[in-house]
């Protein structure tokens, strides 16, 4: 596990970036977000050289960026963001007056989570990056569970159920592909809202192999339906490749309940969000 996890589990205090263009939108947004959440730690920038070079230091939990700066722009800030974070997913916002025209022209990419229209306010906005700091059970939310370690599977399944999430557990990766396909073209489909894999699995199939056929064979996209993989391998240069191929996020071993839960609840909040015509491809 790296330094950030072992941080967040140790600590209830998310360590959020703001950068912004405007010292008074800065101050502003960092105010609200202290009295809205105690404990938030807010580092602030008024530019993408900042922004990188924040990024550089203490590992974040959130990065808030306005879509014009100085310097570049809010999407060159999420790059940077998914370059220097690793194995790590971390929640990108962009906050703009012009979001919409944005959706509308597809300018922005997969490595933005989300984006928030200024307009609403900066109490809606700390109510808004709650959401995603403090994540709350979803009730009956699905998670196909491949494991093949029956012991190993009864712990991962209680860790998921205590947090309110229905688990289906398989053991091979052929047979999660065979659930998926049994859902494929039907209203039900994709037949649950989250897959959490071991990327080394029995059988002639990996986790690996899951993920290629629900990106490239099923086609559904990340928020269609979210993949996490678990994986013992501290390579980084593997761990960028997972990503790359279509996880989610990815769940070092050996796994904590508190990370593991955070990390299912971030995707599956993010999964149900409304999704802008613009946005579908």
């Amino acid at each position: 596990m790296n330094t950030h996890d072992l941080r967040h589990l140790e600590s209830d205090q998310p360590r959020v970036m703001v950068v912004d263009g405007s010292k008074l939108v800065r101050k502003l947004i960092q105010a609200v977000l202290v009295k809205e959440l105690p404990g938030v730690q807010v580092v602030e920038g008024g530019s993408l050289a900042d922004a990188r070079a924040l990024l550089a230091g203490e590992p974040i939990d959130l990065v808030t960026t306005a879509l014009v700066l100085p310097d570049g722009d809010g999407l060159q800030v999420a790059r940077a963001v998914r370059e220097a974070g690793g194995q790590r997913y971390v929640p990108v916002i962009v906050i703009s007056g012009d979001v919409q025209s944005h959706l509308e022209d597809r300018r922005f990419t997969e490595d933005v989570t989300d984006y928030f229209d200024k307009s609403l306010g900066h109490n809606a906005l700390a109510a808004f990056i709650r959401g995603y700091v403090q994540p709350q059970p979803i009730p009956d939310a699905h998670v196909l569970y491949i494991e093949d370690s029956r012991t190993v599977a009864v712990a991962i399944r209680r860790m998921l159920e205590a947090h309110q999430m229905r688990v289906t557990h398989v053991t091979t990766a052929e047979d999660a592909i065979a659930y998926l396909e049994a859902y494929a073209g039907t209203e039900a489909a994709p037949g649950a809202d989250l897959v959490l894999t071991d990327l080394y699995l029995k059988g002639d199939l990996s986790g690996r192999d899951v993920l290629d056929r629900v990106r490239n064979g099923f086609g559904y996209g990340k928020r269609r339906l979210p993949v996490l993989v678990m994986t013992g391998d501290d390579n980084r240069a593997n761990q960028a490749a997972l990503l790359r191929d279509g996880a989610n996020d990815l769940v070092l071993k050996p796994i904590e309940e508190r990370l593991l839960a955070t990390k299912a609840l971030f995707q599956l909040r993010l999964a149900r969000m409304p999704v802008s015509p613009a946005q579908q491809p």
